[in-house]
């Protein structure tokens, strides 16, 4: 008789691999072993294998950002709840992408909102902001608050195993929610065929031309949203101090530019700074950079950097990203330790600029470090993960029945 497959529910706003937390969870899903019988509970799914899994899809309402997550949130509970009721649809797991599902068995923390509103605080001040930016800043405070009450239900619960991509995420769990239990620890996986010194030198010339950059420029790439946790600010203030170099700055992002304009003016670097969208292939735009600068103020991880290691492109982080933690500072990339720090950044980008040599021995051994980290290496140890968990809840299960009369 064949064994039957555990039933993992996943919980999940969307799933696709234009966004950082849900490209995380696509691959994971997608190099788990085919032990699971898998259902999805999300408003949309792309770039997922759906001949494998089974998508449960909650409708989309056309409602401001944090509206519809909460029309999610609840729409998300009563489905699962009906199919346990009526349908008899019992999950052996339950797999949230984030503090969405108080309850469910292991959820994978990208992100501690506790930590970030922290950090942002003097970025989104009302008063260091113009009036005109109050309403945008009020609706993303708000959605921290929603956030942050989240966070504060699902990560204090005993009962649930927590997975994050960095110690520094553990700690910070550890800080805010006092949880003494051990958090596993996954480094996220990279794309080899897609990120590697091969493929960037082939396309280098071509994505220098296609962007105009000469070949006497030194290009800077940062990719991300959220400008202000990001480092945006403290890049434009290094800039301005690198105005005797060719320093070009490369934002790769889906924000708008509206709320930076007169920074760009400010800091005399207007026609400095290239604003480009996101590609499908992103490996576009680390072959056209000569480093990659991520001085984010907080971050669990911060994939691009990765990836921009693997395809041997020498990187600049903070210290307050998890990436970091795979970085050895002067050896495989170069890590800023404050990342307000304008002058330090400077500093560190004037370095790189200036010792080609060390440049391209960051970039050969950024490239060497991120060999081991796979996409199916994470499948595997996700899976580890989920049989520990299973294996617990069966033996608890067994205990039960025996105390039972």
């Amino acid at each position: 008789m064949t064994k039957q497959r555990p039933r993992l529910a996943v919980i999940s706003p969307f799933l696709d691999k234009s966004h950082g937390s849900e490209r995380i969870v696509v691959e994971w899903l997608s190099h788990l072993p085919d032990t699971f019988d898998i259902h999805v509970y999300s408003q949309h799914v792309e770039d997922l294998d759906l001949s494998r899994f089974t998508w449960h899809r909650i409708p989309k309402l056309p409602l401001p950002h944090l509206l519809d997550f909460l029309w999610w949130l609840g729409a998300c509970h009563v489905l699962v709840g009906w199919h346990h009721r009526i349908r008899g649809l019992r999950y052996d797991l339950i797999f949230s992408s984030g503090a969405n599902y108080p309850g469910a068995d292991v959820i994978c923390v990208h992100i501690v909102f506790a930590e970030y509103v922290r950090q942002m605080c003097l970025e989104t001040s009302l008063l260091r902001n113009s009036v005109w930016h109050w309403p945008r800043l009020l609706h993303r405070k708000f959605y921290y608050r929603v956030a942050c009450f989240l966070e504060n239900r699902a990560y204090r619960s005993p009962g649930t195993t927590l997975v994050v991509n960095s110690k520094k995420t553990a700690r910070e769990i550890a800080h805010y929610f006092r949880r003494v239990q051990a958090i596993p620890v996954v480094y996220l996986g990279i794309d080899h065929a897609a990120f590697n010194p091969t493929r960037r030198a082939e396309l280098r010339d071509a994505a220098r031309r296609e962007l105009g950059i000469r070949e006497d420029q030194f290009a800077l790439v940062l990719v991300g949203n959220d400008w202000l946790n990001k480092g945006v600010g403290v890049l434009l203030d290094a800039m301005e101090l690198l105005r005797d170099l060719p320093v070009r700055l490369l934002i790769v992002s889906r924000e708008g530019a509206s709320q930076w304009r007169n920074a760009f003016s400010d800091k005399n670097c207007k026609d400095r700074v290239q604003l480009l969208p996101p590609r499908k292939h992103i490996e576009f735009y680390y072959a056209a950079a000569d480093v990659y600068a991520g001085p984010s103020l907080q971050d669990a991880y911060a994939m691009p950097v990765a990836e921009a290691m693997a395809c041997g492109l020498p990187v600049i982080v903070s210290a307050t990203a998890g990436v970091s933690e795979i970085v050895t500072n002067g050896v495989d990339g170069l890590i800023l330790d404050d990342p307000r720090d304008a002058a330090g950044l400077a500093a560190l980008i004037r370095r790189v600029y200036e010792d080609r040599v060390f440049r391209d021995r960051l970039g050969e051994r950024a490239s060497e470090t991120t060999r081991k980290y796979t996409w199916q290496n994470n499948g595997r140890e996700l899976a580890a993960i989920f049989e520990e968990v299973l294996a617990r809840k069966s033996d608890f299960a067994a205990q039960t029945q025996i105390q039972e009369p």
